[in-house]
């Protein structure tokens, strides 16, 4: 098979793909895939993190959301070109700035950063800067790589278990729960469980927001309804948490602490759930109220 008949299968093997050629994804993929290994020790360490601690353990969807999220957005293939390749190469002067800036002053968070910059701009080398503009949610998604510092995961975390709290106790109190808080700590039968027991310390809220900003970038809505959902993506993480804090809560006070665990557990993949269903149900609400939400106008017969 001729170089050409290659290129023509592919364009029709990737709809909308007219732009790149097989030099292009060959030379994109290849230096992708030699930077990944001149950086695989910090990726092998941001692997991990990502495994071992249950705190940064959203970092292994990223590649899901982001795969989801180039792929329905595949169409845009067709208003880009291998052009801009002199960006890339400013982005990748400043991965490595900041790479070894990172390296260098042992700062977790721009060695991370780093080494992601590094990589996306290898492959823009080959394919050019034009995906990147086209394709800006799917690259905005490769953020929630960077592991939280500590110190900013506890700024979130302190307001929200303690909001978490004071809504669980109320849910509670309308479901005729005898349960009393003090901060945090919320007792039930004489069992004393804190929201950062039930729900783990802020592990799943990062995953939550990553839910919201998927569904926010998936879905065909309007500029101001995206940046709407994604300033109550922290609303949605409080009323995700408190679904599963009610239940585990009540199962503490009324079963051994393994099986109310095991709630505890199950109600976590339970959140992602509610979490797409609320999203869901304001966008639906939305258009019932007929208010315009999404990006295209369709007539209606």
């Amino acid at each position: 098979m001729t170089s050409i008949e290659t290129n023509n299968y592919l364009r029709k093997l990737i709809p909308g793909m007219r732009g790149f050629s097989l030099a292009d994804l060959a030379l994109a993929f290849g230096l992708g895939v030699l930077m990944v290994w001149a950086t695989r020790d910090a990726w092998f360490d941001l692997a991990t993190i990502a495994w071992n601690d249950e705190e940064a353990s959203h970092i292994l969807l990223v590649p899901i959301v982001a795969f989801w999220t180039a792929f329905v957005r595949r169409g845009r293939l067709r208003q880009c070109r291998p052009d801009g390749r002199l960006w890339s190469i400013v982005g990748l002067v400043i991965g490595y700035g900041l790479w070894h800036y990172g390296f260098s002053g042992q700062h977790q968070a721009f060695y991370h950063l780093g080494t992601v910059i590094l990589t996306v701009s290898a492959v823009l080398v080959g394919v050019g800067t034009q995906v990147v503009w086209r394709f800006i949610p799917v690259f905005g998604s490769l953020i929630f790589l960077i592991p939280v510092p500590s110190w900013l995961r506890l700024q979130v975390a302190i307001p929200m278990q303690e909001m978490t709290a004071k809504v669980t106790q109320q849910v509670c109190e309308v479901l005729n729960m005898n349960v009393v808080r003090s901060g945090n700590l919320l007792s039930i039968n004489g069992t004393d469980v804190t929201v950062a027991e039930a729900c783990n310390g802020m592990r799943m809220v990062f995953t939550l927001l990553l839910v919201c900003y998927a569904f926010t970038f998936t879905e065909p809505l309007r500029t101001s309804v995206r940046a709407a959902i994604l300033l109550a993506s922290p609303v949605v993480a409080v009323i995700a948490n408190v679904s599963r804090l009610v239940p585990t809560v009540w199962a503490f006070g009324q079963f051994s602490t393994p099986v109310a665990e095991r709630m505890h557990d199950f109600g976590g993949w339970a959140m992602l759930v509610v979490a797409f269903l609320f999203l869901s149900g304001i966008v639906r609400i939305l258009r019932w109220a007929m208010v315009p939400v999404s990006r295209f106008n369709i007539a209606l017969s």
